[in-house]
């Protein structure tokens, strides 16, 4: 049988791990998105274009650094004994980091998740040039 205790220490390391993972992706991801925009701006000598690929490249390290961080704490929750106020806060932070993402997402996209593709800003800039 196992010993909840035992349990619980191996999910709350798995939860260190991912929540290490996390922080490194939106890092190096940042770092990498960096290095690009400036290789991109002095290479091509288009910064308004190397800009728009620095803020998606980034906008992605962090909405994939934020869906393991939403990982880490569901199983944070899940490690520690369920209270009313353990599960108030994982609902917060869920909700705060989903619209963190949503909003991201947003960004990069340049329309409403609800819209189809080839609308919203980007998709209206292809419209009109192409």
């Amino acid at each position: 049988m196992l010993d909840r205790a035992a349990v619980t220490e191996g999910l709350e390391q798995v939860s260190s791990l991912i929540e290490i993972a996390g922080v490194a992706i939106i890092v190096i991801g940042g770092l990498i998105a960096t290095v690009r925009m400036v290789r991109d701006g002095f290479g091509e000598r288009r910064w308004a274009t190397a800009l728009q690929r620095y803020r998606a490249n980034l906008g992605m390290a962090i909405l994939l650094g934020l869906e393991l961080l939403i990982a880490a704490d569901i199983i944070d929750t899940i490690a520690l004994p369920l209270t009313f106020e353990s599960v108030s806060l994982l609902a917060g932070v869920v909700l705060i980091r989903t619209f963190l993402s949503w909003t991201l997402e947003v960004e990069i996209e340049g329309r409403w998740p609800w819209q189809g593709e080839g609308r919203g800003a980007q998709g209206d800039k292809a419209a009109q040039t192409g």
